[in-house]
């Protein structure tokens, strides 16, 4: 429509005649007037229709419209504080019902977390939602920003790929007219020979890993950003990561720090986020794994989670009781929804209650040489108010074509940034050994095969240098800064292990 307007225009608007066009997200109505609030993907506006001469052919159709019905409203704008968004459309000339909208299965009643995601298609459309796919939009065009303004060339890396980038266990194998190829599961090894002709290069787009893991942190297929820049050392690439990390969280403050307080987002947490990160090295971690403060913090996690399950004990007998003396429809289902977000979180909680112990026993125990866990990490990141860098993990445990540190090749140079809060790792980087014979030794040991990576050995015969690079993970990034208890809400259509519909 031509003289569309949004509504998060409507303060241009105000005591002139405007058309709205959205859906209907609730209605309400009284003997003689019905208010409805729509929303257009800008934002939500009630609309106060009042019954008389002017309103009199719609009215009776305008108060009992379903929700998500699409319509066309047209009346004024009146500013009013009380008001969603500040602004009511009033003075109501015109309600045009383009597309009905009869049973809607997402109601204000409570639903569980599997009935919305096999309706992911509908559920965007709930406020909540549409915050946090608003969010994940801004985080991908902070990316974007920061490394075509610091001077950075975008390519793009191919989905089918003939070897491995990392672990072998999490390939998804396709036939590829007759011949195995696999999903890719990074494109470094390709911005690493596009960093040879361009210095500083990057790649964003989907990768995929077919880890058999239903935790809140996996997704099968996600979006990672991978930079990479030549001429540099192990602190040039750290500083990289960080100046990036700070640029991100610092442009959602500034453009959503009203929708991160919707969702309950602690956004003085964010703006702890200062410079400089915390620096730990992997025999560091190690000795803080050891020490008394993981103890002491997962016993303080006890006695917090008991005492919260009593709460919520209570509180589901206290709503039990409202619900069965409730007299209106709306109070029944208000106290039904306290009910499940109550035994929802119970559930949650009784279940990290039972693993309090293993953490503990994990931390105390954990072997130099072997690779940080989730509950480690948990642990580490938990125990800093900051984004954490941990470096130099053992040799063996990371991927073929890490550096090996020069001066302990035990260990590489690489780091994993964890995200504070218990958040974890967002990102995976390293130097990438660059001499030609100890590269080759590497891919032997780890039994690949050489002639897969023959284009990859040509970038250490012909001009190799010191290069490095990271990946970070989009949804994971947008978890940690809306402060989501589970990856599968930072994605449009995620897809899990057993989870592919729709």
């Amino acid at each position: 429509m031509n003289d569309r307007t949004y509504i998060k225009d409507l303060a241009d608007h105000v005591g002139a005649s405007a058309t709205l066009c959205g859906w209907v997200a609730k209605a309400r109505a009284g003997g003689k007037v019905a208010f409805i609030t729509i929303r257009d993907g800008t934002g939500l506006c009630q609309c106060v229709i009042e019954k008389n001469d002017t309103t009199a052919d719609f009215f009776d159709e305008a108060k009992k419209l379903p929700q998500e019905s699409s319509v066309h409203i047209t009346g004024v704008p009146y500013a009013d504080e009380r008001a969603v968004g500040g602004y009511e459309l009033r003075d109501i000339t015109g309600c045009v019902t383009l597309g009905e909208s009869h049973d809607y299965p997402i109601t204000p009643k409570p639903h569980g977390v599997d009935y919305l995601m096999s309706r992911r298609h509908l559920w965007f459309r709930s406020q909540r939602q549409y915050v946090i796919l608003r969010i994940r939009a801004t985080i991908v065009d902070a990316i974007r920003r920061f490394y075509n303004d610091s001077g950075f060339v975008l390519i793009d890396t191919p989905i089918f790929a003939p070897a491995i980038g990392e672990g072998a266990s999490t390939l998804f194998e396709v036939d590829y007219f007759g011949e195995e190829v696999f999903l890719a599961q990074t494109g470094q090894l390709y911005v690493e020979a596009a960093c040879m002709a361009h210095d500083k290069v990057y790649c964003f787009g989907p990768t995929f890993r077919a880890e058999k893991s239903k935790t809140r942190r996996h997704l099968t297929e996600f979006w990672m950003v991978e930079p990479e820049i030549a001429f540099c050392g192990l602190d040039d690439v750290v500083q990289l990561a960080e100046d990036f990390v700070s640029s991100i969280v610092e442009r959602v403050l500034r453009d959503h720090r009203e929708d991160l307080k919707s969702l309950g987002r602690d956004v003085d947490a964010l703006e702890s986020i200062q410079r400089p990160f915390v620096r730990l090295t992997y025999a560091e971690a190690v000795d803080l794994l050891h020490s008394n403060r993981p103890k002491a913090l997962l016993e303080r996690d006890l006695e917090e989670k008991n005492h919260r399950v009593k709460d919520l004990d209570a509180r589901v007998v206290e709503f039990e009781e409202t619900k069965a003396s409730a007299k209106k429809a709306w109070q029944q289902d208000k106290a039904a929804q306290e009910i499940q977000a109550a035994r929802e979180e119970r559930a949650e909680l009784t279940e990290q209650i039972s693993n309090i112990p293993t953490h503990m026993k994990l931390a105390a125990e954990f072997k130099w040489g072997t690779d940080l866990g989730g509950s480690d990490e948990t642990i580490i990141s938990r125990l800093h108010d900051r984004p954490v860098f941990v470096t130099h993990y053992p040799r063996e445990v990371k991927a073929f074509y890490m550096r090996a540190d020069r001066g302990d090749e035990r260990v590489v140079e690489n780091f994993d940034l964890l995200a504070p809060e218990g958040f974890g790792e967002i990102i995976g980087g390293s130097m990438r050994e660059e001499e030609y014979d100890l590269l080759l030794e590497r891919i032997k040991a780890h039994n690949l095969p050489v002639e897969n990576f023959e284009w990859y050995l040509d970038l250490r015969r012909y001009g190799s240098v010191p290069h490095g690079g990271f990946g970070l993970g989009v949804e994971r990034t947008v978890a940690w800064i809306c402060g989501l208890k589970h990856i599968r809400e930072t994605i449009p259509f995620p897809r899990m292990m057993g989870k592919i519909y729709p």
